[in-house]
This record gives structure tokens, C-alpha cells and sequence, in this order.
């Protein structure tokens, strides 16, 4: 097996683990709880009680246009692992629906429900794949408006989600468990996807700067800042890049230089805390 067919192995394996473990928290503890946990698959979840269509169907039913979307915006490269998500995301929710609530406590639901999908996705996205639905909306609506943070445009879709379902059951008591859910999803993804509040500051100083850095930007979706340098022994003019990302990202940041130029000289030091577009908001307070 060759080393991209076993990196696709693993991806769809562990989309595949994934889709379980997401479709466990629909269908045992929040779809049979009336809770609404945002995004396309809680406008399912609503969509489902004023219809005789399973909460699974109703939410590839609802993701067929946004794939479509997704499609003509980003490719098919990007599509593929979306649709078998999907695809099992519908099967396994509407296996475990008829199997009811594990409990029957809100609370308990919408945070261990609000832990899974946190799980779940956070394995999907490090798969490179997505789930579809919000995803792929956001993605689209920063290609016309990257101005504005991808946290506020997730947050305008869940309230959305939340106040529907406000409407549908009639009962604030769902609707704020509803974002009990959505908030302990975001904190649990963030960290899973992230860890702490670190990141790493890595300088590179290559032969080759150039096909590092493209591979850095389409691979990674991070940028490089570049930084004309003189080598002292050689007298030679030099590009360093100094790059910050994530220190889950570094990793494969590092695979990358290694690929293109075993004889790189790299620096990597870590950062308590980094303001900017992907990380902490400058303007914002400090807690």
C-alpha cells in the first residue's frame, strides 16, 4: 500500500468512527430530547417533528443543495469525504433513533450530547473532511465577507437553530438547553482541535522557501511571513518564513519542510499567547 492510499485509509476510517459517535449523540440524547443543537442537523431535528421523514433523511435531504454548493465552490476533492460522512452520519442516526433517550435528564443530555458532536467533528476536520450543512455555508459566506470572523457567522446560524426550536416546541426550557449544547460542543472542539492556549513560532530558512510555503498554505490553509535574510558564511541573499499555527498543526508543518528540503534549518519555539485573525481577538478583554 502505497503512503497516500494508507493516508486515505486512515482518513475514511476515521470519518468513519467519527460518524458513529455523532450519530450516538443525535440520536440517543438530543434529537429523542427535542434538543436542538444548531447547525443543519438541528433544523433536521425540527424539520423531522412536522414530518413522517426520520431526523437522519431529513438532514442529507436538507445537506443536498449545501453539497451542491460546496461542490461548485470548492471541488470535488473537498466534496468526497463530505458525502460519505454524510452518508453514514443518516444511515447510523437512523439505526439509533428508535432506541430512545439514554436519559432523560436535559441537562445530562445536552452536555454529554454537546461532548460527542464536539468529538465527533473535531475527528472529521482532522480527517480533512466536513459533516457538510454549516461548514460548508460558512466557508462559502467568507469567500464574500472574510472580514468577518468564522465564530460569528456560526453563531448567528445556531442562534437561528435555537430560537426555531424555541417556536417549534413551544418550551424555552429546550431552547436553553439547545444552547447549553451548542456551547459545551464549541469549548470541548476548540480544545480538542487545539489544546490549550498555545501555539507554536516556527522560523524556516530553506533552498527551497517557495514550494514550502505553497504546500504550508493549501495544505494547512496558514499563511508565512517572509523575512529577507543574509546568510553570514555564504554572504548570500535568503527568504526565512516565520510562521505561527497551532501546535496540533506543527506536526505536519514539520513533515512538509522535510518533504521539500531535508537540509532546511528550522527554529520552533512555542507562543503562550498569539492576537489575530485565527486566534484571540486583539480588541477583546482579557480573562
Amino acid at each position: 500500500m502505497t503512503k497516500l492510499a494508507a493516508k486515505r485509509l486512515k482518513c475514511y476510517i476515521l470519518v468513519t468512527i467519527a460518524a458513529v459517535i455523532y450519530s450516538a449523540a443525535i440520536g440517543l440524547f438530543l434529537d429523542p430530547n427535542d434538543i436542538a443543537p444548531g447547525g443543519v442537523t438541528g433544523i433536521a431535528i425540527l424539520v423531522n417533528r412536522f414530518t413522517a421523514i426520520s431526523t437522519g433523511t431529513v438532514n442529507m435531504l436538507l445537506n443536498i443543495p449545501i453539497v451542491l454548493l460546496g461542490l461548485w465552490k470548492f471541488g470535488w476533492r473537498f466534496i468526497c469525504s463530505t458525502l460519505y460522512a454524510l452518508a453514514l452520519i443518516t444511515v447510523f442516526i437512523n439505526m439509533l433513533s428508535p432506541y430512545g433517550a439514554v436519559t432523560d435528564d436535559l441537562l445530562i443530555a445536552a452536555v454529554i450530547g454537546g461532548v460527542l458532536v464536539a468529538i465527533a467533528l473535531a475527528m472529521v476536520f482532522k480527517a480533512g473532511a466536513t459533516t457538510g450543512g454549516a461548514d460548508i455555508i460558512v466557508k462559502v459566506l467568507r469567500l464574500k465577507w472574510p472580514h468577518i470572523k468564522t465564530n460569528i457567522f456560526f453563531l448567528a446560524f445556531d442562534s437561528f437553530v435555537i430560537f426555531a426550536s424555541w417556536l417549534t416546541f413551544g418550551d424555552i426550557t429546550v431552547a436553553f438547553y439547545a444552547g447549553v449544547s451548542v456551547v459545551v460542543s464549541s469549548i470541548v472542539m476548540d480544545y480538542v482541535l487545539y489544546g490549550p492556549d498555545e501555539a507554536k513560532l516556527i522560523y524556516i530558512i530553506s533552498s527551497n522557501p517557495d514550494h514550502i510555503k505553497q504546500k504550508i498554505m493549501e495544505q494547512l490553509d496558514i499563511t508565512a511571513t517572509i523575512i529577507p535574510a543574509i546568510g553570514a558564511y555564504s554572504n548570500t541573499n535568503k527568504e526565512m518564513l516565520m510562521i505561527v499555527t497551532k501546535k496540533q498543526t506543527a506536526p505536519k508543518l514539520e513533515e512538509i519542510v522535510k518533504e521539500e528540503d531535508t537540509g532546511a534549518f528550522m527554529i520552533v519555539s512555542s507562543a503562550s499567547e498569539i492576537f489575530g485573525e485565527g486566534y484571540k481577538d486583539i480588541t477583546g478583554d482579557r480573562i
